[in-house]
């Protein structure tokens, strides 16, 4: 007898889970009347996401607009993936303003290193992408899609 996959929401502790055991998700943001989507690479602890990107035009919108959705995957197979999107503001890190600044760009730059150790040294293998952000996570939902094990 075939089983029919289940669709199953996701807790909060599921979901902080799923986001810092993965490294890379798409950041939607909204440019006028259209909605621009584009992949990065993140870190993510207590309720907080680390990037970075590069001056242009996503960091000129989202300086304007910094409220975003971003979404993680892991697609197993048609009928078996979890997906978790999580909405929030972007919050830019200044690293010289105030003693306050520095401080929060030091630990998002550790954060980040765990990822590319690299960062923001003459060794970084982008070195234009040089603003650091922090995403704070106001909502997040999860949903798993997966065969019944029953």
């Amino acid at each position: 007898m075939t089983t029919q996959p289940q669709v199953r929401e996701l807790t909060r502790p599921e979901i902080d889970a799923f986001l810092a055991a993965r490294t890379h998700g798409r950041i939607a943001y909204s440019f006028h009347d259209r909605v621009d989507i584009e992949p990065i690479h993140y870190v993510y602890e207590a309720g907080w996401l680390y990037g970075r990107t590069q001056p242009g035009l996503k960091l000129s919108v989202l300086q304007r607009n910094p409220w975003v959705a971003f979404e993680v995957d892991e697609v197993r197979g048609t009928f078996d993936w979890t997906s978790v999107v999580v909405k929030g503001t972007v919050y830019f890190v200044d690293d010289a303003a105030t003693d306050r600044s520095e401080e929060i760009h030091q630990r998002v730059l550790e954060r980040l290193r765990t990822l590319i150790p690299e960062a923001l040294t003459p060794d970084d293998p982008v070195p234009e992408r040089r603003v650091l952000f922090r995403l704070l996570v106001d909502d997040a939902r999860g949903r798993s899609f997966a065969p019944d094990p029953g």
